[in-house]
């Protein structure tokens, strides 16, 4: 019979730098089969550039760990705060920013 591991701690230090964090509302995702990449950047409206503020690469395996984690703390939020409500469409004259998804609120693909 197996004996379980015990559990290592990590020691993880958080830099002055990155603590301020960076503000991002746009998410740009591509993978391959080995990783998955997303990248982070700011869109403002009237400005027609903009650029990747952080760059974040993984195994398929840890990006599905991740929505597990964000899946758990949007619900742990929303409990907390009430619903994120999801705006509708934006102004017909104005392209919309921020992020986007491909699907609509039953899941099903657009």
């Amino acid at each position: 019979m197996k004996q379980p591991q015990p559990s290592q701690q990590i020691n993880i230090e958080l830099g002055e730098k990155e603590a301020e964090g960076i503000y991002a509302n746009l998410a740009m995702i591509m993978h391959s089969p080995t990783e998955i990449i997303i990248d982070f950047a700011r869109v403002m409206p009237r400005m027609p550039k903009s650029k990747v503020l952080a760059r974040i690469i993984m195994t398929p395996m840890h990006a599905k760990l991740l929505h597990k984690a964000l899946t758990e703390n949007i619900k742990k939020f929303e409990s907390q705060f009430g619903e994120i409500k999801m705006h509708g469409s934006p102004d017909k004259d104005m392209k919309p920013i921020g992020f986007q998804s491909s699907t609509d609120d039953t899941g099903e693909a657009q």
